[in-house]
Formats: structure tokens, C-alpha cells, sequence
């Protein structure tokens, strides 16, 4: 039995492991508080001719067998690619997993001396599967379900939360903050949203003096501008409850996001200095112990943990176009996977990535794909995605369960 064999039948175990109770059974219990799932249960119906007739249809990876079938915005199973289109125009999707929208980013200057990065974002239309620009919005998260968006307007930070609607692309509620809010994320069960709070624009840019007076390159300012968080429970109508937690001193973009159980926090990003281990902290704003399934996560990683929480995909192997994953709870190396970057889990064994396209010695370019634990196998979802020799962003996923 080589390697390939070893890791599918482990996986195949934990599958049945997980048959009686499923994922996340006992959280859901102990999280009496919470409305019933609503979001992510609810199909669009009308979408699916639509989706089906813009989609392209790819085998399934399931211990051998082509299950081919066609994807739609809520179908569970079905993979939606589209490897001609970079950035893409129609429904990119594999399993639990979504593109729900993407995000260009430019250099908007202030003066000669400081400017700021804003974003564009393409939101998907569950209605048609296309993306449909929208220049409305600074800031956009996408709650489970791909029926509702978080939006923020072009003005950071923002003086209220927008709740979208993304089959007709209306506010259908505002909620004023007391505070400046410039990012956002909903829980895991699409009922709470965290909206992180800062003093200023959490994406600063400058253009320092060099020695002889002459004007630099545009760098990134390591500004401490995050003063908190608010927690709004979605049912309510009120601002939520206002938490101070302040940036390190690192400073930028620190954005606040729910743990897998929704209770607690960990902040992303953090400036160029800061260590890619989250910090963690209770709803209350208070430092904490990270859960015990999160401790050797990184926030650099979006794909975090599998579905049924037994697996944590990990960062790049050097020198080769393949990721980590290992056991959440041990940080014990379990196998290596294709991809570059792992963004999102398809399945219990399957995960949507970024892979490069180009040799070391090349320009790097790369692509989505779909990347299998224990195979070699790639799937590509998208078309070759440019980077620009200036250090300009290309185009950024936003992932959402479906």
C-alpha cells in the first residue's frame, strides 16, 4: 500500500467516523443561543438553468470514479470552472465552496506624500452565476448561504453596515456604528458579524524621501490605526456592543474574524512584522488561549480547517509548488498537497488553491485549481492570473460556503 492508499483510507475513516452526529454536532448543540441556520440551507431555484448553461463541467475526484455532473450556486457536489477566464466572469465553485466575489485593488494618492489602497469588488449573482462589478462598496464579506453581503461604503471608516442583497444588489437594511468601521466577517453559522473598528484608513500608503532627496516607491505605512471590534448579533436591531482591543504595534490592516466554534476571535493580517500565528481573543475583547483545534493555524492560510475539523491546511513547502496539512490538534505533518496558496476546503479531501503556472525562473503567474490529498491530480477552475512587475495587487477571491 504506497502513500496515496494510506492517506485516502485514513481520510475514508474519518469520514465514517463523522457519519453519526456530523461536523461541529456537539458546537451546535452547546450554541442554544443562536437562530437556526438559515443561510446556507436555503436553495436559489431559479438559478440553477442559468448557472448550468454558463458552466463548465469537470470529473469528480471521489476515490476514482468521474462523477460528472453540472454546478450550480447552492448544488453541494458539483464543480463550476472556467479556466479561460482570468479574472473570471462566470461561477467559479467545487463542492462547499464558492467564489462569491473578487476584488481589484488601486493606488488612490492624497497628496504627493500619502495615498491609500482602495478596492473594487465583482459580486457574484446568484441568479445569472456572473459577476457583476459594483463600485458602490470599500469593503464586502460574504455571509454562508451567497444570499447576503456585508458591505461598507467608499469612505473608510464607515459610519454604518450595509446588509445586501445579492439576487437584486439592494441595502435591505443599514446599521449605523458609533464607531469608524473598516472591516468586516460573519460567523460561521451566518448569524453574528464582526465589524472591526479604526481610528483611520487601515490600508495607508507613503512615499518616503530618499537620501538625496529624490521621492521613494509608494510603500506600505505601519500605522497603529485599530481601536476594536463591534459584535452584532443579526437579529437585533441595534449597533452591537462596541470591544477596545488596539492594534500592536505593527500596525495596518487587522482585521478581526470567528473562530470555528463562533466563540472567539483571532485578527488577521497586522502589518509587514507581525508573525503569521493569530492572536485570539474571547468575545469580550480579552486576550485568550487559542481552541485547541486552532493553536498551529496561520492567518496567512485561509483554508484553515477541513469541514469535519480533522485536518488544518498549513503554509508552502519551500522551494515547491506544495502545501502542508497537518493535524490540527498535534501540528503533526499528516500529507502534502498541490497548491501554492490553500484558500478554501471543497470537501473533507479536497481544497481550492492558488498554483503557480511559471518555473522559478519565470514571471510568476498563476491559477485556481481544485488540489486532492494524496493525488497529484490538479483541476484548473480559473484562467492564469497576471502579476505586475510594479508590486501591484491582481485580482483577490473572496470564498463563502454555498
Amino acid at each position: 500500500m504506497n502513500v496515496e492508499d494510506l492517506v485516502r483510507d485514513s481520510l475514508r475513516e474519518l469520514a465514517v467516523e463523522e457519519a453519526s452526529a456530523g461536523p461541529g454536532f456537539t458546537d451546535r448543540v452547546l450554541a442554544v443561543r443562536r437562530r437556526r441556520r438559515t443561510h446556507r440551507l436555503v436553495s436559489v431555484v431559479a438559478a440553477t438553468a442559468a448557472v448550468v448553461a454558463v458552466s463548465v463541467v469537470v470529473p469528480m475526484l471521489n476515490d476514482g470514479r468521474d462523477d460528472v455532473r453540472p454546478a450550480s450556486v447552492t448544488q453541494g457536489g458539483g464543480i463550476s470552472a472556467h479556466p479561460d477566464q482570468s479574472p473570471p466572469s462566470g461561477l467559479i465553485a467545487a463542492g462547499r465552496s464558492a467564489l462569491a466575489a473578487y476584488y481589484t485593488t488601486a493606488l488612490v494618492a492624497k497628496n504627493e506624500k500619502e495615498a491609500t489602497l482602495e478596492r473594487t469588488y465583482w459580486l457574484l449573482d446568484p441568479a445569472t452565476g456572473k459577476y457583476e462589478k459594483d463600485t458602490r462598496w470599500s469593503f464586502v464579506a460574504v455571509a454562508p448561504g451567497l444570499k447576503t453581503a456585508a458591505v461598507l461604503e467608499r469612505t473608510l471608516p464607515a459610519a454604518r453596515i450595509g446588509l445586501l442583497d445579492l439576487a437584486t444588489g439592494e441595502v435591505e437594511r443599514w446599521i449605523p456604528v458609533g464607531k469608524g468601521v473598516a472591516g468586516l466577517a460573519f460567523s460561521n453559522d451566518g448569524t453574528e458579524l464582526v465589524a472591526t473598528t479604526y481610528s483611520e484608513h487601515p490600508d495607508p500608503l507613503e512615499k518616503p524621501g530618499n537620501a538625496g532627496g529624490s521621492e521613494g516607491e509608494w510603500t506600505s505605512t505601519p500605522k497603529v490605526s485599530r481601536t476594536g471590534f463591534l459584535l452584532l448579533d443579526l437579529a437585533e436591531r441595534d449597533e452591537g456592543v462596541w470591544h477596545p482591543v488596539p492594534s500592536s504595534s505593527a500596525g495596518g490592516r487587522a482585521d478581526f474574524a470567528f473562530t470555528r466554534d463562533d466563540q472567539h476571535l483571532f485578527a488577521t493580517g497586522g502589518g509587514l512584522f507581525t508573525l503569521v500565528r493569530p492572536t485570539f481573543y474571547d468575545l469580550s475583547g480579552k486576550e485568550s488561549a487559542a481552541p485547541a483545534n486552532e493553536k498551529h493555524l496561520r492567518w496567512d492560510v485561509p483554508a484553515g480547517l477541513s469541514p469535519n475539523g480533522r485536518l488544518a491546511a498549513l503554509g508552502l513547502v519551500p522551494g515547491r509548488s506544495y502545501s502542508l496539512i497537518k493535524d490540527p490538534l498535534t501540528g503533526k505533518e499528516i500529507a502534502r498537497v498541490r497548491g501554492a496558496e490553500l484558500l478554501a476546503w471543497a470537501d473533507d479531501r479536497r481544497l481550492i488553491a492558488w498554483e503557480r503556472t511559471t518555473g522559478e525562473d519565470e514571471t510568476y503567474k498563476d491559477r485556481l485549481v481544485l488540489v486532492t490529498i494524496g493525488s497529484d491530480r490538479v483541476v484548473p477552475l480559473s484562467g492564469v492570473r497576471e502579476h505586475s512587475e510594479t508590486g501591484q495587487e491582481p485580482w483577490q477571491p473572496v470564498f463563502a460556503e454555498r
